[in-house]
């Protein structure tokens, strides 16, 4: 019996002595999750993308206006890719970028969308004022960079007051509200990117945006001044711009922006 409870008591000893090497042993965590803030028109994209990725990545995606304002706010984002210059560049101006991480990703193209059966016989934007059309959605011009771009094709085609005067315009806060306005029949025509469109087999292209009409569609990113995992933020960022993923990227209609 002395020596059964003597084999038990070394046995436990034995068995503490393993467990507290454990919990002193260094663990080898996974690396930390980053939060990626993507404008609305990235997101089939980058959710593509993601199954590729090794490490934990997060997203949320909204109109780039939104998510400049939630990272001046000091939400945790990481890593920022907007639709538009204007955007980065005002985060910039007040320093809340990474010095030396921005960079400009990807291009796009603005068209006009009509849901895939709607028999409407328009085929410019020229054709905009007429009474074929009675609805149009795009993004709000002021935080949506789709709807800033179709705002200035407007501008210069001499539509947008007119349009806006007869209450023809249907204002929607990301660019994927505006194609499922579309989809659905809840307005006649949209402006949206190509990606979008060519997204969808419920749309329609009607025209292209003459790139001369609007100023030049960059999709910039970088590392914001909030992130608290910048090596893994920097390597997401250079995995963006691996020839793998550029591949991805102009599969879905973007082009790849070398600049």
């Amino acid at each position: 019996m002395i020596l059964i409870n003597q084999i038990i008591k070394y046995s436990l000893h034995f068995l503490a002595s393993i467990l507290l090497l454990i919990s002193c042993t260094p663990q080898n965590n996974s690396s930390p999750t980053i939060l990626v803030g993507a404008a609305a028109s990235l997101e089939s994209v980058l959710t593509e993308i993601d199954q590729l990725y090794p490490d934990n990545i997060e997203y949320t995606f909204a109109s780039s206006g939104i998510l400049q304002q939630q990272i001046e706010q000091g939400a945790n984002i990481d890593l920022f890719i907007s639709a538009s210059s204007r955007q980065m560049d005002a985060l910039e101006e007040k320093n809340l970028l990474m010095p030396q991480t921005r960079t400009n990703l990807l291009t796009n193209q603005i068209v006009l969308i009509t849901a895939i059966d709607n028999p409407i016989t328009i085929s410019d934007f020229n054709q905009l004022n007429t009474d074929n059309v009675n609805l149009i959605s795009m993004g709000e011009p002021n935080s949506v960079p789709a709807g800033q771009y179709g705002k200035e094709i407007l501008d210069n085609l001499n539509l947008f007051e007119s349009l806006q005067s007869q209450s023809k315009l249907l204002f929607a806060n990301n660019v994927r509200a505006t194609l499922t306005h579309v989809e659905t029949g809840n307005a006649d025509v949209g402006i949206v990117y190509l990606t979008d469109a060519q997204s969808s087999n419920q749309v329609r292209i009607i025209a292209t945006g003459d790139s001369h009409l609007h100023s030049p569609i960059i999709y910039p990113v970088a590392i914001t001044q909030n992130s608290q995992n910048l090596a893994q933020a920097q390597k997401y960022l250079e995995f963006l711009k691996t020839e793998e993923i550029e591949n991805i990227f102009t599969r879905y209609g973007f082009g790849v922006n070398n600049g």
